[in-house]
């Protein structure tokens, strides 16, 4: 059985999107390369067509594997009104250590971008969030050490 994927419904956009980019205008770059690289002449000694056939792969490699996540996403919704920290929720919290408040979302691990305040259900923060009230002292267990984080409030 394939692995659910959770995404919120911003995040399945910007998959759905990408997915149709590679289909419709990277597939055309790719035709266009292959094309140019093969007027080099003898294919057996063309860097050139050999890189454009590379990128080719890498492309419908990333089309697989934006098809088969889709066929198995579970949509997550933003909790506004949830005072427990789940998936989808925002949230504000102090790193106790370093009395720095931070802003997450926390989100399916496809759409992860810890520069953007994104963190997965599936990280070590993520996972010591969840279930959490504000008001919570929260110990996640990260590769680098614990972190103590103190919950603000979730919005």
């Amino acid at each position: 059985m394939a692995k659910t994927i959770k995404l919120t419904a911003e995040g399945l956009k910007q998959l759905e999107n990408e997915l149709e980019l590679l289909k419709t205008e990277g597939r055309k770059e790719i035709a266009e390369k292959i094309k140019v690289a093969r007027g080099y002449g003898d294919l057996s000694e063309n860097s050139e067509y050999d890189e454009a056939k590379n990128d080719q792969a890498k492309i419908e490699a990333r089309i697989v594997e934006l098809e088969a996540m889709l066929k198995n996403v579970e949509i997550i919704g933003d909790n506004e009104s949830s005072d427990t920290v789940m998936m989808g929720s925002r949230l504000k919290v102090l790193d106790v250590e370093f009395d720095e408040e931070c802003e997450y979302k926390i989100v399916g691990s496809p759409e992860a971008d810890v520069r953007k305040g994104l963190i997965s259900d599936e990280s070590p923060v993520g996972r010591a969030l969840l279930g959490h009230k504000a008001g919570d002292e929260v110990v996640a267990e990260t590769p680098s050490g614990n972190i103590v984080f103190k919950i603000i409030e979730i919005y």
